[in-house]
């Protein structure tokens, strides 16, 4: 299993969404400037971190007043592979194993992502915690993810960039947890927790 944003894709992209541009317009909107839309937003964002609706992009643009999936539109030309993702994707797709992309993103930011990268063709199931009603920070998710693919925690490895997303998988039983430690390429490398950690899932055919 597999996260997609900040551990096949290149998290610079969304990173560069929630934290720049969607600030820069609805500031526009509101008569605010950067830093004062940012300071609002910010609050916004941590107070729904964690629950599906912060990964759900209806709940944002009713809430801004913004099309924020335009918006996300209007910039697909950053959306990209972390470096070695897709040499990875590839490579393991030839391997008698089921490989599965299990993210929070939209669907609709999903289908603008596979659009752009080609990324469903390496995986032989997609599930979007939006399909369940619960993020996978949830033990809800967990559960109902397993109650329809029947999955094995003890020999399942799942592959994450959120300390919060491998902790619930932990607590469900999961046990083979690999955090990455790059998510995004305009950044330094981040710890890796407590768990087995590389700095990107090129790392793990070594």
């Amino acid at each position: 299993m597999l996260d997609m944003d900040g551990t096949i894709l290149d998290l610079a992209y969304d990173n560069y969404m929630w934290l720049t541009h969607i600030p820069e317009r609805w500031g526009e909107k509101n008569g605010m400037s950067l830093g004062e839309a940012r300071k609002h937003l910010f609050a916004r964002y941590g107070a729904a971190q964690g629950e599906l609706h912060w990964y759900c992009l209806d709940h944002w643009s009713e809430r801004l007043d913004l099309d924020v999936m335009q918006l996300h539109r209007e910039n697909h030309e950053r959306i990209d592979f972390l470096p070695g993702a897709k040499e990875f994707l590839a490579a393991i797709h030839g391997m008698e194993i089921e490989v599965l992309l299990v993210t929070n993103s939209h669907g609709d930011t999903l289908e603008l992502k596979n659009q752009v990268t080609g990324l469903g063709k390496y995986f032989d199931g997609i599930h979007s915690s939006h399909s369940y009603g619960f993020a996978k920070e949830r033990q809800e998710f967990w559960g109902a993810l397993q109650a329809e693919i029947g999955f094995d925690p003890h020999t399942t490895m799942f592959v994450d960039d959120t300390m919060r997303v491998l902790r619930s998988a932990a607590e469900f039983g999961v046990e083979h947890l690999v955090a990455i430690t790059r998510p995004d390429t305009s950044e330094p490398p981040k710890e890796g927790g407590e768990f087995k950690s590389v700095e990107g899932v090129a790392n793990l055919l070594l």
